[in-house]
């Protein structure tokens, strides 16, 4: 464990350790475009110069590894000169265009000027101008006039995505990033090259120009896109969620996560969400309060297993639900009510165990584990076909469904509404609205449920890795959380309005009222 010194602080860090690890681990400022910790090492950008004692020359600190007794700085007035001139150079062509840039707001170029730079422009020719608005693929534009040429996103799709479909073309003032002929960026972690892109030069199609990043707040979750697991930062405001981004963990995702994943945000979202209770069946329904129904269709579910057994009730889930949620669930009607009858809902039984190799499974739900480790607990999980032969008999009189809050990865979602409206009732507990239950032509309770990104709760991952979700936001104020309409079904008196009240965020401009130095 060598130990050096950086700007008079003494550091301990691993063997093999490079000067710019060192300064992250110590948390110190160190300005820098073309290091990415996840990508290898080009040392392109030159700006993360520091002296080092005993050296005659600055060195850069990406690719130069600590040794024990080094004494390293970049507080001298000999490196913050340097850095200014370096950052010059990579900015003689950068547009002045911040206010209209989409990166405006969490800009890496932005914050170290601010931090390195504050220079006095030496340049008097006009800057060199550049392709604007370069359509790379279905989900990217590249603006090449912003570009500083840090290569991060062609070492991404050379190392990482390994489809490689960037390069760096031309010479000089003229090189600029771009696609090889008939080679789209067109791969299924290819926004992970705007996340890494220090300006403003790469941008998403599905996010740009939709909202202000200083306008919207984050929390830490969970996607729930497929059995991974990546951690990520779910970003909204009053209006909704606008986009999902990685966050590292090294056990699980890095620090990448794939496109399909990042569509999550936008089934949280109100319009495509149940917003009220309703009971009725199709042409007539009739809305309720979400606790209402809750407490109605668990009081004639309790009547009817006490009158005619517990045989006469079937439950049906999906794994996208918390391991806190499938308790409950299971305690109430298989512990106290005697259902034996649970039926495991599989989105894609054909690629359950597909894998592309990185972060993408064919498992698209983010709990089948923590849900098969519930059932096995709680008794046995009983095969769909019987579920069918069941309903197809008139044997079954109420059918309770833990319904997808994903609707768009179950392929067979009208295929498996059809055969579960056989049941004399239903009760579709669900976050999104479809109109394949709405079409339902026997009674039906519809009681929507709360998203991911509204609750507190745990997921296991395809490994049984436990990861820990808390509440980021609330977008329909009167959907409960499973583990809420259960324990409303089950005759207990629950005050719902003794909830935590969700937050209101405005949309004012949050980074004016939260002070830093300046």
């Amino acid at each position: 464990m060598p130990k050096c010194t950086i700007n008079g602080k003494e550091v301990e860090v691993k063997a093999g350790t490079t000067i710019i690890q060192a300064f992250k681990e110590a948390e110190i400022d160190i300005a820098h475009y073309c290091w990415h910790p996840g990508l290898s090492i080009a040392g392109v950008c030159r700006l993360c110069m520091v002296s080092i004692e005993g050296q005659p020359k600055l060195q850069i600190a990406c690719n130069t590894v600590v040794a024990d007794g080094m004494k390293i700085s970049n507080q001298t007035e000999q490196v913050k000169d340097t850095v200014r001139w370096g950052m010059d150079f990579h900015l003689i062509n950068h547009p002045l265009d911040c206010p209209i840039c989409d990166q405006a707001g969490e800009c890496g170029l932005q914050e170290q000027y601010m931090k390195f730079g504050q220079y006095d422009p030496e340049m008097a020719e006009p800057k060199q101008k550049k392709h604007k608005v370069v359509d790379l693929g279905p989900k990217i534009v590249l603006d090449t006039e912003r570009c500083i040429l840090c290569s991060r996103c062609v070492r991404f799709t050379d190392e990482v995505s390994k489809t490689g479909e960037l390069g760096i073309f031309n010479r000089g003032d003229r090189s600029e990033v771009g696609t090889f002929k008939d080679k789209p960026l067109d791969n299924n972690y290819s926004l992970n090259t705007v996340d890494i892109c220090p300006v403003g030069a790469l941008t998403s199609k599905d996010f740009r120009f939709r909202q202000r990043v200083w306008y919207l707040k984050k929390a830490q979750s969970v996607c729930t896109g497929c059995s991974t697991g990546c951690n990520v930062n779910v970003y909204f405001n009053e209006e909704g969620a606008w986009r999902v981004k990685p966050v590292y963990n090294e056990k699980v995702n890095g620090y990448w996560m794939c496109d399909k994943g990042r569509d999550v945000y936008k089934f949280v979202n109100k319009e495509v969400r149940l917003t009220e209770a309703k009971r009725g069946m199709s042409g007539q329904w009739l809305g309720l309060e979400a606790a209402a129904a809750a407490k109605e269709a668990g009081e004639k579910i309790r009547q009817t297993i006490s009158k005619e057994g517990a045989d006469k009730v079937a439950i049906v889930v999906t794994g996208q639900y918390t391991n806190e949620e499938y308790e409950t669930l299971f305690n109430f009607f298989v512990k106290e009510q005697g259902v034996q009858s649970v039926y495991h809902w599989m989105n894609n039984p054909e690629d359950m165990d597909g894998f592309d190799g990185q972060l993408y499974r064919g498992d698209r739900n983010p709990n089948t584990k923590g849900l098969l480790a519930s059932i096995k607990k709680f008794g046995k999980v009983s095969e769909w076909q019987e579920l069918e032969s069941k309903l197809k008999a008139g044997a079954v009189k109420y059918v309770v469904v833990a319904g997808p809050e994903n609707s768009s990865v179950f392929p067979s979602l009208e295929t498996k509404v059809n055969s579960i409206a056989l049941a004399q009732n239903i009760v579709w507990l669900s976050a999104a609205k479809s109109a394949v239950v709405d079409s339902i032509k026997n009674t039906t309770y519809q009681i929507p449920l709360k998203t991911f990104i509204e609750k507190d709760g745990t997921y296991t991952n395809y490994a049984g890795l436990e990861q820990k979700v808390k509440r980021g936001t609330t977008i329909i104020a009167g959907a409960l959380t499973l583990t809420e309409a259960v324990h409303l079904m089950s005759g207990e008196e629950l005050d719902i309005n003794l909830r935590p009240v969700p937050p209101k965020y405005l949309k004012t401009n949050f980074m004016t009222q939260e002070r830093g130095s300046l």
